[in-house]
């Protein structure tokens, strides 16, 4: 766990304002910020999973695929991005063949996570690119709204 500055802070307030947009539709609040090498905001995404009936359109995916078609390149070189949840193991393949350079999430996933929760994809040597991934969930925020989501979402569920 790294402590966050106050840069970091922002930049994952602004992809907890995108999980945000998902949990009002009904999807897993998960946000994603994509910013360039000047530290400036490029591409935001959040899990629209069940709105697009595609079982890729992750918050990183959208953000990553947005960001790729703005820019027309694939290669996101010197790029970071912040996410409220520990990406998974196709996020974190889509990170890699993007090149982004770092990723903070803001909250650990002990189901799906693979930067440290289940598997540590980005700590393999023999992968090609490796982007530095860090664990920024001293931000309580980020935990909050998934666990509210289910909360909500298994008592829906009993009633």
């Amino acid at each position: 766990m790294i402590i966050l500055n106050d840069f970091d802070k922002s930049m994952l307030s602004l992809a907890l304002k995108q999980a945000e947009i998902a949990y009002r539709k009904g999807e897993v609040p998960v946000g994603a910020v994509i910013v360039n090498d000047d530290y400036i905001p490029v591409a935001f995404g959040y899990n629209r999973t069940i709105t697009d009936h595609d079982p890729t359109a992750h918050a990183e995916i959208v953000a990553i695929r947005l960001l790729a078609n703005k820019i027309n390149n694939y290669r996101l070189n010197g790029m970071s991005m912040y996410v409220t949840l520990e990406p998974c193991v196709m996020c974190m393949g889509a990170i890699l063949n993007s090149r982004l350079a770092k990723v903070i999430y803001g909250a650990r996933d002990f189901k799906t996570g693979s930067c440290g929760g289940v598997l540590d994809i980005a700590s393999i040597k023999e992968i090609n690119h490796h982007t530095a991934v860090f664990d920024g969930s001293s931000l309580n925020d980020c935990s909050y709204i998934m666990k509210n989501f289910f909360y909500n979402l298994r008592r829906k569920k009993k009633n």
